[in-house]
Formats: structure tokens, sequence, C-alpha cells
């Protein structure tokens, strides 16, 4: 614990100091008192729904996780090929990027007209939002590696499947990597976003449901229990990430 607070008191600071300010906004009325409710109020909505929303958050899981794992070994997959092959990658590499530019946003409307059912539109969109970021940073890994590394390999008689398992993925582990906390930041915004519109549960379908009733104290319950979902979250990966990586400098 000391050492936890010596690492991140003043990003505990932080958040106090964005607490205290949300309370001198709503006691003091600086803005629209109907937005902004009293912290009491808030904190009284929490302990009246906090098995709703770890209700919620496991039905946003159960949507993520599988988006996240689909997302992550096509991208794993595609971006390996396209490291590894010259040739193919200036042929498909513009294509790719071409369509990474379109915001999953836009593509909402098409999911949502051509899958089966919201969950299917959903996974889509999640997938979609997902796997850019990891596709292009396994890319860029591959491309980067140290031509060493291979010459060494191939003084080894390392080929194929040993060779991408011993040299290739380690050597581009860290850029895929980060890469791949990126998307997770990204898959939480398009996760949030799927959400509002059609299911009947989760973090963003909670937020935007009492927002529309007008019940704005449960309604930043929900956003500040989403952000606390989040922050945990990206914590887990990001020690995850420093173990996998404990041999480079963090």
């Amino acid at each position: 614990m000391i050492k936890f607070l010596r690492k991140y008191w003043i990003t505990i600071l932080i958040y106090v100091c964005m607490v205290l300010a949300y309370i001198y906004i709503a006691s003091n009325k600086l803005f629209s008192s109907f937005l902004f409710p009293p912290a009491t109020q808030v904190a009284n909505a929490f302990a009246e729904d906090w098995q709703t929303l770890i209700l919620n958050m496991l039905y946003s899981f159960e949507l993520m996780i599988p988006s996240i794992v689909i997302a992550g070994i096509i991208a794993l997959i595609v971006g390996t090929w396209l490291g590894m092959n010259t040739r193919v990658r200036e042929v498909v590499y513009p294509v790719i990027y071409s369509i990474s530019v379109i915001p999953a946003i836009l593509m909402s409307p098409f999911a949502l007209l051509l899958a089966p059912s919201f969950r299917t539109a959903s996974l889509f969109l999640v997938i979609y939002n997902t796997i850019w970021a990891t596709l292009f940073a396994t890319i860029n890994g591959i491309m980067t590696i140290d031509k060493r590394y291979l010459d060494n390999a191939a003084t080894l008689e390392l080929h194929g499947f040993r060779r991408m398992r011993k040299v290739i993925l380690p050597a581009a582990s860290p850029s895929i990597m980060s890469g791949f906390i990126n998307s997770l930041r990204g898959s939480f915004v398009v996760l949030v976003y799927a959400e509002m519109y059609g299911a009947k549960y989760g973090m963003g379908y909670y937020v935007k449901k009492y927002s529309e009733y007008g019940l704005y104290d449960r309604a930043w319950c929900g956003f500040v229990f989403m952000v606390v979902v989040l922050v945990v979250v990206m914590q887990i990966f990001e020690r995850v990430k420093n173990h996998m990586l404990k041999w480079t400098i963090h």
C-alpha cells in the first residue's frame, strides 16, 4: 500500500481535486442543478444501484471480451503476414489504411441494418474499432525487428513456426502490446456507444437510460462507475504487459 501511494499519490490527488470541483459546482449551483445534482445524491444512487451496476458491467464484459479476443487474433495473424511479406504489404497496406480511417460510428447504421441481431452488430463495431491499433503495431513491430535477430535465428537453424515463436513475435512484442493497450481503450468507447442504442443491459445503456429519464444522479453514478471500471481494467492490462515485457525498459 505504501509503495502504491508513493507511486500514485499525485494521480490520487488529481482525482480528489476533480471530486471536490464537482462538489463545489453542485453545492454552489454554478451550472444547472438538474444536470449536476448534489454529490450526496449521487452517492445514495450508487448505494441503491450497486448490484445493478455490477450486472450491467458483466453484460458489457460479455460483449467486450470476445470482441477483444477476436480482434487480437485477426490483428496478430494479418499483421504478421503483412509484416513478413514486403510485396503483399505494399499492395494491401494502403487498402487497410484507407478502411481504418472510417470511424466505427459511421459504420453503425450499416451494421445495425445488415446484422441479424443487435448483439452481432455491436460485436462487429467493437471488433472493427479495436483491430486497427493492434494490426498496425504488429506490422510496424515486425518491420523494425533488428536484422541481427533474424541472422542469429538462421545461424541456429530456426525456421517456420519456431522462428516465429522464438524470435519474431518476442522481438515485436513491445510494439504489439502497446498497440493492444491502445485498442483496448478504443474498444470501451465503441462498446459504450453500441450499448446506448438498442441494448437492454450494459454500462452505456445504464447511463443513457437514466439520462433520458432525467435522473442525472444515477447517470453520474453510472458514468463514475464506468470510469472506475475502465481504470481498473487498464491497470490490470498494464501490469500484464509489464510482466510480459519485463526484459525491456518500462
